[in-house]
């Protein structure tokens, strides 16, 4: 049930992006040349709009160069939420990467100064042509999108960060997002497209769009030189900022470092720093010096803001460093102004922006916290407030009631420097959702996410789930105020820790893997734990299997969990004689209630920490295989499941650091390397190559999994030279052919064939070696639509006694999506030097 019974009392403030970015969770207090700043850009009515395809994609250097130099409001439409990329931090694939990326992306924005949107569409990984992207997404709903954040964000400026016109030259989504940028910007001004926005909105026509083009686009920095530049505008982008002690490119590069999960961790730069931006629609600048020149960006552009623009001019020019709080009449005087506008675009912004920033010279701060992470559906939580007054003035703070929560005091007079902290109990309504991403809360398709609520079109995350109502008073003005409810804690390593508040189900249900392999016929054992996320009597837990499967016991019965106690059952699960797959979950019996959603944690201290509750499932797949490695060392990489896809299959695996990797590797089987190891752990892999070298002349076995081109030498993947490229096979249904069917990778100890590719997600393999030694032999040979064929995806040397294995095939995609054939591989991969046998063990002889 969704909670419209909260609905309506957020509704009674809107929070801009802006306002809600700017705060995020830790409280910033603005120093007063920073004040001034901001009283700056009253001054400013203009708004400009970045679009690209992906977390990343954005140029952080203009973004923060509009925000913080012209004090425009500027915004960064990223059409997806980079769900397909991968994950240089962690094992989080697909949607869970998304959220990351969602949440690294909003770190950038508060520090760059701009405000974050998103479209429904999803990145379904890499593409090589738009025609492809947009055969994947939802063109229409993606447009329609794209239509309403530009209706509301009403920008004066569209700047698209790749270029309409070269189709196939770059990643498809990059293109794709240009070429839909070029037909929105028509259509947002056009009554007849998707004209059921216009019963709340009104059309918007953006004057001009841009391209912010460099030498890079033109392929060298003599073919720029040599280019027309009749269009062109030039643009130095290095402004330093006396208020912040940076320069442009220094909060440029703070910004881009957020993007973690992707490696993109920058220096600061200094000095000028060009950006271009090519004109390609619209007016044409009258000045080419500035972007917005021909655009009325001052307050003549609403009726009556020349009175407003007067005050503010005084208030600039009498604003006193030392003592800020000497402004507030002026501006209050101001704030009356604005409240009189008609223009309720511009009326909104301006009275957000003003207020905040009479609180800020104030130096108010409100808070409510919680000493819990979470708490479920009908619970009383008590909450703390503070309010803290810092400056010299005298102001009255009203809690307003409601029906979910009471505060002991609801009128508190604040002096000079007073603080006072007030009780609250907030009883949370009985029926009530549990706190997930609402992109995620209904089922979307390979290349877009649905939601039903087109109000939350263009938003990074929901507002938080409970707020503190507040009414202040200032000199005879009330400023309205809501204060979200967070979780505040101390940790000894990083001090005061703020945290999102999460609503979680009373009784979570996880399943301990993912995917589960059944080598042979003989039941597995898998662990189910129930969490209690409040006091729970007795209740009972099953695990309901697919079809042609069987599982015992039926059910656990269990009795008085405490909050927060856990517990884990083991039932024994039994497959099906033939080859099989399916889906297993957890249900949770109580009384009449039933529960069966797991609670995701995703943590990570440069982000607030997420919350993903979704269904209780894993996959059970009996893919009908042999095992032969019963030892094998994994060396850690950028973060993947694979490890855990190898123990399912069987080994016993032994995970290190590749600092930590032992100096006698000679009791694996096989050692397999995790995806962009020599990428992130450049020297201490570099440091490992006399023990693999060793290793494999000694009859050892390695696998290295794919690394990307990008600053890696030819030597660097050692024994054997290989040159990767970027080549990749991006459609998950190309044709694969067998290049060498007798190979013992191929037939040993599972036969291989076409059918095991089928089923693959996402991708074949991507960065594929162009190059290599003699003594590799290319196994596999595929390509995408109208593609020469590569053969760099499966490569295989022996070497001395061993072999070396390179493959550039996504197995960390396919293993954890369950698929049979890529398990059937891998097991082939990590058995090659192992000879047949079979194994002892308590229960007599079984078939690995």
């Amino acid at each position: 049930m969704k909670n419209n019974f909260f609905t309506s009392i957020i509704a009674l403030l809107v929070f801009s992006t802006a306002v809600a970015q700017e705060n995020r969770l830790a409280q910033k207090q603005p120093n007063t040349a920073e004040i001034y700043h901001h009283i700056e850009k009253l001054g400013f009515l203009g708004t400009a709009l970045y679009v690209a395809a992906h977390p990343d994609d954005e140029n952080t250097r203009l973004i923060s160069w509009l925000a913080n130099d012209k004090m425009a409001r500027t915004g960064y439409l990223s059409l997806t939420r980079g769900d397909g990329g991968q994950n240089l931090i962690g094992p989080q694939l697909r949607e869970q990467l998304g959220m990351i990326r969602t949440q690294e992306l909003l770190e950038a924005r508060y520090i760059d100064g701009g405000q974050q949107f998103f479209t429904r569409a999803n990145d379904f990984g890499y593409s090589k042509h738009p025609d492809e992207t947009l055969e994947i997404w939802n063109e229409q709903e993606v447009m329609e999108d794209m239509v309403r954040i530009i209706r509301e964000f009403q920008p004066d400026v569209i700047i698209n960060r790749f270029d309409h016109r070269t189709p196939g030259s770059t990643h498809g989504h990059h293109t794709a997002s240009a070429m839909l940028s070029m037909k929105v910007f028509e259509y947002a001004a056009d009554k007849t497209m998707y004209a059921y926005q216009l019963k709340e909105l009104d059309t918007w026509q953006a004057p001009r769009v841009y391209f912010n083009t460099s030498w890079w686009f033109y392929g060298s920095e003599k073919a720029f030189d040599k280019s027309d530049k009749t269009n062109l505008l030039e643009i130095d982008a290095g402004t330093y900022y006396p208020h912040k002690g940076l320069s442009n490119s220094e909060i440029a590069a703070l910004s881009r470092s957020q993007h973690k999960s992707q490696g993109f961790g920058s220096s600061g730069s200094r000095g000028s720093q060009t950006e271009y931006l090519e004109y390609l629609k619209g007016s044409f600048p009258t000045d080419k010096s500035d972007l917005f020149s021909g655009i009325n960006t001052t307050w003549t552009r609403v009726k009556g803001g020349s009175r407003i623009q007067t005050v503010l001019n005084a208030v600039i020019a009498s604003y006193n460093f030392k003592n800020p709080t000497a402004s507030i009449p002026a501006l209050l005087e101001l704030r009356n102004n604005l409240e009189n506008l008609k223009d309720k675009h511009w009326k909104k912004i301006k009275l957000e922006e003003l207020d905040q920033i009479l609180l800020d010279i104030c130096g108010v701060y409100l808070e409510a916290s919680v000493n819990t992470s979470t708490a479920t559906a009908g619970e009383s939580i008590s909450v703390a407030i503070e309010l803290t007054n810092r400056s010299n003035e005298t102001f009255q703070i009203s809690l307003l009631p409601n029906q979910i929560l009471q505060t002991e005091e609801n009128k508190i007079t604040l002096n000079k420097d007073d603080s006072k902290s007030v009780k609250a109990n907030l009883q949370i309504p009985a029926i009530y959702e549990a706190s997930t991403p609402y992109y995620l809360k209904e089922e979307g398709s390979l290349g877009m996410y649905q939601f039903k609520d087109r109000k939350l079109t263009g938003q990074p995350e929901t507002a938080p789930d409970f707020m503190i109502r507040t009414m202040m008073e200032i000199q005879g003005t009330q400023l309205y105020r809501e204060i979200p409810i967070i979780h505040k804690h101390t940790d000894p390593v990083r001090g005061e820790v703020n945290e999102p508040f999460y609503i979680v189900p009373e009784v979570a249900v996880s399943i301990q893997n993912p995917v589960y392999i059944f080598s042979g016929d003989d039941a597995q054992p898998i662990q189910v734990t129930i969490k209690a996320n409040k006091k729970m009597p007795q209740g009972n837990l099953e695990l309901l299997p697919p079809d042609g499967w069987s599982i015992t016991p039926q059910d656990f019965g269990f009795e008085n969990l405490e909050k927060g106690e856990e517990k884990t059952y083991t039932f024994q699960v039994q497959p099906p004689k033939k080859a099989s797959r399916g889906v297993i979950s957890g249900l949770v019996k109580i009384g009449l209630q039933t529960f069966n959603q797991e609670v995701i944690k995703i943590n990570y201290d440069h982000i607030p920490d997420q919350q993903l509750v979704r269904n209780s499932a894993s996959q059970v797949v009996k893919p009908g295989l042999i095992n032969r490695a019963n030892t094998v060392a994994y060396i850690n990489g950028a973060g993947d499941d694979v490890a855990q896809a190898i123990e399912a299959i069987g080994s016993k695996v032994f995970k290190f650091e590749p600092n930590e990797v032992p100096d006698d590797l000679s009791k694996y089987d096989a050692v397999v390397v995790g995806i962009r190891a020599f990428n992130v752990s450049e020297n201490d892999m570099d440091a490992l190559q006399p023990r693999l070298d060793s290793y494999v002349k000694n009859g050892g076995t390695l696998l290295m999994q794919y690394n990307t081109s990008r600053r890696i030498s030819p030597d660097a993947l050692g024994p054997l030279p290989i040159t990767l490229s970027r080549k990749r096979v991006t459609d998950e249904n190309a044709t694969v052919t067998i290049l060498e069917p007798q190979h013992k990778i191929m037939t040993a100890p599972n036969a291989i064939t076409s059918t095991d590719f089928t089923g693959w997600v996402q991708e074949r393999g991507l960065y594929f070696p162009e190059q290599w030694d003699a003594a590799f032999t290319p196994i596999l040979g595929m390509n995408d639509k109208e593609e020469e064929m590569t053969k760099g995806s499966l490569l295989v040397a022996e070497y001395g006694a061993g072999h070396i294995i390179y493959t550039g095939l996504s197995l960390f995609r396919e293993l954890p999506a369950g698929v049979s054939g890529a398990y059937k591989l891998l097991a082939n991969i990590i058995s090659i030097g192992v000879e047949d046998q079979s194994i002892e063990n308590e229960d007599g002889k079984r078939k690995l």
